[in-house]
């Protein structure tokens, strides 16, 4: 008997995030306008893999081996390199503001051409350069892959993702990067995420703080800060912005319910509430069931045996859920509310663009 459902079983995940009224230090908010890191990228070879490597298919793989064994003075025709031990990779990271020369950073390791498998992979030297092309960093060491794979006979097994890696502490910095953030008498706060309420609320707890109006927020990401005179006059300025990091304040969070479709996924904000409403929930089940059926002829008929399938289809309506809501005012009202549904994470899908599309809803409903 061959059966097919139609049923998608699905795991919903519905994050209740409790009240946004924890206070939250400027720093974990805002950054120092001025201070940023520098990406920087560079193209280079493993080597030591156990037949993971590129195949000849991957033509600049066989060019950068022969190029650089021309460096060591020996030359060989490309057309005689027969290579699975070696692997092009493009080697990425990003360098912190205020790092200096000699410093240490992680770089990452990604597979350019058809390697299957970087485990055991040592990457050559590599200079990382910036969008500038100046060379910042050399790179080099053993790779750290965060899986494993097997591969016999056409057969494979792997765990996670094996055509990438880290090498922790793999750069190291060959110059300084340059941070200016400071003018003579001014810095500037910027906010990783936009709100005139929280750099309003950010400019008058700087102002509280220091028991004079230095803050000024000039629009919803960026809080101008005057440097106090004992600060700058002494020196003292990475003190002074070491007090304002510190200070706590309460963000303003937008309501918001994200959803992803693609994995089931919905966050729903802790400022998420819902207008009085009622909701109606119901489903169909469809079941096929296939069953093989054998005609056999007659004796001394000459005839053929015949197989043919006698196929059912029945139809269910479950019976509807109507749940009447009163108005939730937290998001755990809403949590328990739509457990009280018993629905997967696409029909709570469903559910939330209905009530957006009613009214009821008291939140931007963002889709991913």
């Amino acid at each position: 008997m061959k059966s097919n459902r139609f049923h998608i079983i699905v795991a919903a995940l519905l994050f209740a995030i409790g009240t946004s009224n924890s206070a939250t230090r400027i720093k974990d908010i805002a950054y120092l306008q001025g201070v940023r890191g520098k990406q920087i990228i560079g193209y280079g070879l493993v080597v030591g893999l156990n037949g993971t490597g590129d195949t000849q298919r991957s033509t600049f793989t066989l060019q950068s081996v022969t190029s650089m064994l021309k460096r060591f003075g020996i030359t060989v025709p490309q057309t005689d390199l027969r290579l699975r031990n070696v692997a092009a990779v493009m080697v990425t990271s990003t360098i912190p503001g205020f790092a200096r020369e000699g410093g240490v950073i992680d770089v990452t390791v990604s597979s350019m051409g058809d390697a299957t498998n970087l485990q055991g992979g040592i990457l050559l030297m590599t200079p990382l350069s910036g969008i500038d092309g100046a060379v910042y960093a050399m790179a080099q060491g053993p790779i750290s892959v965060g899986g494993s794979g097997v591969r016999q006979n056409g057969n494979e097994v792997r765990r996670n993702h094996t055509s990438a890696g880290r090498i922790p502490g793999g750069g190291i910095l060959e110059r300084s990067v340059v941070t200016d953030f400071s003018t003579d008498s001014t810095i500037a706060l910027v906010l990783t995420q936009a709100d005139f309420t929280t750099a309003n609320r950010i400019a008058e707890e700087v102002n509280s703080k220091f028991g004079s109006r230095i803050a000024t927020a000039n629009d919803g990401s960026t809080i101008s800060l005057t440097i106090p005179n004992e600060f700058k006059n002494d020196g003292r300025l990475v003190e002074f912005i070491s007090q304002v990091e510190l200070i706590e304040i309460t963000p303003d969070v937008a309501a918001k319910v994200v959803i992803n479709e693609k994995t089931g996924t919905i966050v729903v904000g802790g400022a998420v509430s819902l207008l009085p409403v009622a909701i109606s929930h119901g489903s169909l089940n469809i079941d096929i069931q296939s069953t093989p059926v054998v005609s056999q002829p007659n004796p001394f008929s000459q005839g053929q045996t015949v197989v043919t399938n006698l196929t059912t289809v029945s139809a269910q309506i479950d019976s509807s859920v109507v749940v009447a809501l009163d108005g939730a005012a937290t998001v755990q009202d809403v949590a328990k509310a739509l457990n009280m549904l018993k629905v997967g994470a696409r029909d709570i899908i469903a559910i939330f663009q209905a009530l957006k599309e009613a009214g009821a809803l008291k939140a931007a409903l963002v889709i991913i």
